[in-house]
């Protein structure tokens, strides 16, 4: 029985769980289970992308692995690479719950789950552990305290810390669950948060991608990459969940909070559209946001994504999802007559 079957068959019973409890079983039966094998790097989907070379363009997204306890066993899923996080400097437990809703009809998820983490030191000595033995490519994410008096020292705190243990780095200020993070944003604060977050690098280090957030303006596009190509952002992550409501069916369909999964798509790649239309080829694109088949990773890299990633949708498809999305990606690749994937980037 395949890995889909199995999970198909049980998710009626994981579906009646609190998503939340449900999804601490599943980082409990990650750790617990068999460990499958790594993509290799060198294959028809590998991805160059700020001198690291990803086996493929599919990556599991922050926020499922927000404590670095299984970046291994979801590398070992097919996953080109894994991101960790959001951490925040201080260990702080998040709004309080519920605050992860299903929205099963919409094929979506409302979180609002503020940053819950262990913290920098907890997390840190976890990825120091595979220091020796470090197979694939895991980022670390990173996130501000809600109740930190200097935001901006947060994130050059958790740059600091996670350089020597992270392959890349995301400053994420895009998050709609801290109150204010998103005013990060704004010009001026933004300007001033990466200056200082180039200022705490050094050469060799880790490269560090930027976050954004999809309920952006007129204007906004252009000023946040001409901010990302002057302080040394390798690439932009778009986007996070949206605070916006497209018509939605499901009981909890009115919960605040960030909307992810199937709604998303549109406006998620509509923003990547724009973010290639004003960065071109000057700045790379990792594509976010209501991903669940091979088609639609293929949508957003042609559309200008170097990379993509996903989570929602393992939700509901479950953990077979990532092979069944890169094997997709090789099919569409050759139908369309491109000899890599990044022939294919920004080719619609």
């Amino acid at each position: 029985m395949s890995r889909a079957m199995f999970y198909d068959l049980l998710r009626p019973a994981i579906f009646k769980l609190d998503p939340e409890r449900a999804h601490g079983l599943s980082i409990a039966a990650l750790k617990a289970g068999p460990k499958g094998k790594c993509a290799e790097p060198g294959g028809p989907l590998a991805v160059k992308l700020a001198g690291l070379d990803f086996p493929n363009p599919l990556g599991m997204a922050a926020g499922f692995d927000k404590d670095a306890e299984v970046p291994g066993a979801l590398l070992g899923l097919g996953f080109g690479h894994v991101e960790v996080g959001s951490i925040t400097p201080l260990p702080q437990p998040g709004n309080p719950r519920p605050r992860l809703f299903r929205l099963v009809e919409d094929g979506a998820v409302i979180n609002r789950m503020g940053f819950n983490n262990h913290g920098l030191e907890a997390a840190h000595k976890r990825l120091v552990k595979r220091l020796s033995d470090r197979p694939g490519i895991v980022g670390v994410n990173v996130g501000a305290n809600k109740e930190s008096d200097d935001r901006i020292a947060d994130y050059v705190t958790g740059i600091t810390a996670m350089k020597r243990v992270a392959d890349y780095m995301t400053v994420n200020i895009s998050s709609p669950n801290t109150p204010g993070l998103r005013n990060m944003q704004a010009k001026g604060e933004l300007e001033n948060l990466l200056e200082a977050v180039a200022s705490a690098r050094s050469q060799g280090d880790p490269p560090v991608f930027l976050k954004v957030a999809p309920d952006l303006e007129d204007g906004d596009h252009e000023r946040i990459v001409r901010a990302a190509l002057d302080n040394d952002i390798a690439a932009l992550i778009v986007s996070n969940t949206t605070i916006s409501r497209p018509p939605l069916t499901s009981a909890d369909a009115g919960e605040a909070g960030g909307l992810s999964g199937a709604p998303l798509k549109s406006l998620a790649l509509a923003q990547l559209r724009k973010f290639r239309d004003v960065a071109g080829t000057d700045l790379p694109l990792i594509g976010v946001g209501g991903i669940a088949t091979a088609q639609d990773a293929w949508e957003r890299i042609r559309a200008g994504a170097s990379l993509v990633q996903l989570y929602s949708a393992m939700i509901y498809r479950g953990p077979g999802i990532a092979r069944e999305v890169t094997g997709g990606l090789e099919e569409l690749m050759r139908r369309d007559g491109f000899a890599s994937i990044a022939d294919a980037v920004g080719s619609e």
